[in-house]
């Protein structure tokens, strides 16, 4: 049998190995696979150095925990000899140690980056690939003189962004620099089908509440980063639509926002009791009735067509996902499955909608996950634009 060629992704996981982190380079790791390639998933603490440990909450921590679930999780998908993590300050190695690393990724023939937090070392020969997971964030950053990020992504030939819409007329996100290719989340869809929910079942999403460090600020925009400005414009949804709705945000940091979010009908949950484990994770959206939440201020106002993994893997699981439009309206079909909303009264009649003929709606998601979100597919396309 002929040898496979080798693509190494490069990302962010043990260091903060939370749920979402954890299927997120999953799903590229055996979408390569599944395309043939002999993939492997490469990590270290040389340009970010701390990690956060989800059971201690402690950060910066050791990166033991975070080692130890990517090991597992790995393991779990048959994919227990296909990683390396290396501690920079210790030069302790984890999984593959440096010398079969260094072979592994000089024989390598991609190489693709997941957003600018590990650089791979040892690279001779393959086809470097940049993927933006914040787009609008990055390219402004560009703009705005970052010559770290700069040189990072100038080590790569391609540069994808999952905001599929830059580049377009009615997108005002300056490319800065750089020709941005679409791309979008691959999910493996198998993974996530399961049973209907109970009749019962709540409205749902996991995330971060607030977030300001990273908003966007030009001469005359400030574009928020944080979802918590958005919420506030559906704060009276819960009295508007058949609930239950249950948030596994960080929202008990803001004493006062979580208690404007309770007085109007919202459950708060913590979301490291959800997120803390991959598999608890999936399971959380599994025992969901679909997913309400909202975008970023700077993708609903810039337009980038960004789409959440997260809410492709709610409509992977049947899971109908309801959210603010940020372009993506225009790429994948809506108003059945899947609903693009601006005003609490429309997300209250999308959510009416589903309630009424769940079914329906289950299985137009799953197909919008299957015909857009397919690992396979989507990486595939990536691979024939190289």
């Amino acid at each position: 049998m002929a040898a496979r060629d080798i693509a190494i992704v490069a990302g962010y996981f043990a260091r903060c190995p939370l749920g979402g982190y954890a299927w997120q380079v999953l799903h590229y790791v055996v979408g390569f696979e599944e395309l043939g390639f002999e993939t492997y998933f490469y990590e270290d603490t040389a340009l970010y150095p701390d990690c956060f440990d989800p059971v201690s909450r402690n950060v910066p921590a050791p990166c033991d925990r975070g080692v130890d679930t990517l090991g597992k999780f790995f393991s779990a998908h048959g994919l227990g000899e296909r990683w390396s993590f290396w501690e920079a300050s210790t030069d302790r190695w984890f999984g593959r140690d440096s010398e079969t690393m260094r072979s592994v990724v000089q024989s390598a023939r991609l190489v693709v980056t997941l957003a600018p937090v590990t650089r791979l070392p040892w690279v001779t020969k393959a086809l470097r690939v940049f993927i933006d997971l914040d787009p609008g964030y990055t390219q402004f950053r560009l703009v705005q003189g970052d010559s770290v990020l700069r040189e990072f992504l100038n080590e790569h030939q391609r540069h994808f962004s999952i905001g599929e819409r830059i580049g377009r007329p009615s997108c005002t996100v300056p490319p800065g620099g750089f020709e941005w290719l679409p791309t979008r989340q691959p999910i493996i869809t198998r993974w996530w089908k399961t049973d209907p929910p109970s009749p019962d079942a709540p409205f749902t999403t996991v995330g971060r509440w607030h977030e300001e460090r990273r908003d966007v600020v030009t001469p005359d925009q400030r574009y928020g980063w944080s979802k918590r400005e958005e919420w506030q414009r559906f704060l009276h949804l819960p009295r508007l639509a058949p609930g239950p709705f249950l948030l596994a945000m960080d929202v008990a940091k803001y004493p006062h926002d979580y208690d404007l979010l309770r007085r109007h009908g919202w459950e708060i949950v913590d979301p490291l009791l959800i997120s803390a484990d991959p598999f608890r994770y999936r399971q959380f959206l599994w025992t969901s009735a679909g997913e309400f939440t909202t975008a970023k201020d700077l993708n609903v106002r810039l337009r980038t067509g960004w789409f959440s993994d997260r809410s492709a893997c709610y409509l992977a699981a049947g899971r109908p996902v309801v959210t603010q439009p940020t372009g993506f309206e225009e790429l994948y079909p809506v108003g059945r499955g899947l609903f693009a909303v601006d005003t609490p009264e429309a997300a209250a009649k999308a959510i009416g909608d589903i309630r009424s003929a769940p079914a329906e709606h289950s299985r137009a998601a799953a197909e919008i996950a299957a015909q857009y979100f397919e690992a396979q597919s989507v990486l595939q396309e990536l691979v024939n634009r190289l």
